[in-house]
């Protein structure tokens, strides 16, 4: 009984090292490579796009003219205004950090008509052109939180439009249908995919120059005529939506 509890015991040790030199044979399991890490978004880019909002006039329209005293009404209540724009955007710090970059941009205008001016009882008809355009060319800095730009903005801003409709009765020199003036606001821009954000923004607009119409009354009418009050400016809020290359 012992020699053959001896010799089982002998055949299990020899089955151990069988198969300890069978496994010592196969091959090593290689660790499993690391999870490739995601790319950090960056703002760094050019981008154009679109937008839309309202332009909120400043001014009212009541005014006092030196030589013939108040004139009241002519106030208008702002109106629509669309168009596109181009920028390029750097940021200093990927993933959150100073954003800074430029920006232009091009609006058409749809401004509601300027209610009815009078000198005491007689009509003032404005002789100042309408704003059927303007645009501006900007700087913008701010700070990105990942995905949400926060910035401010300010520059040169430029308008233009059409003569008046009573230009024709106005004997002296009319005002310049361009104007030229600055721009400066701020806004928060969301990107929602790699390359598509979408903004908010508020600017004022100041595109006034000097009246250089003084008031002519024509008594055949009988009514005036002036350039009226100049507008200060205006402030515009607007949202856009930028695709960026």
């Amino acid at each position: 009984m012992t020699r053959s509890f001896h010799a089982a015991l002998a055949g299990a040790a020899a089955g151990c090292f069988a198969l300890a030199a069978e496994a010592a044979d196969l091959p090593r399991r290689a660790p499993p490579p690391p999870l490739p890490s995601l790319p950090v978004f960056t703002w760094t880019g050019f981008y154009a796009g679109v937008n839309a909002g309202y332009a909120f006039p400043t001014a009212s329209g009541g005014f006092t003219d030196p030589t013939y005293g108040a004139v009241t009404g002519g106030g208008r209540s702002g109106g629509f205004a669309g168009g596109g724009q181009i920028g390029y955007n750097y940021q200093v710090t990927p993933g959150a950090g100073v954003v800074v970059g430029f920006e232009t941009d091009i609006q058409g205008t749809a401004v509601a008509k300027a209610d009815a001016a009078y000198l005491g009882t007689a009509p003032y008809y404005s002789v100042r052109p309408t704003l059927d355009y303007f645009g501006t060319v900007r700087a913008r800095v701010g700070y990105a939180f990942d995905r949400v730009l926060v910035y401010g903005t300010g520059g040169l801003a430029y308008g233009g439009g059409s003569r008046s409709t009573y230009a024709g009765s106005y004997p002296s020199t009319l005002p310049s249908t361009d104007r030229t003036g600055y721009a400066a606001g701020g806004g928060i821009e969301y990107a929602f995919t790699e390359k598509l954000s979408a903004k908010v923004e508020a600017l004022y607009l100041h595109l006034g120059r000097g009246s250089v119409a003084s008031t002519y009354y024509n008594a055949s009418v009988p009514a005036y005529y002036g350039a009226g009050k100049q507008d200060s400016g205006f402030t515009l809020v607007r949202a856009g939506l930028n695709y960026r290359f």
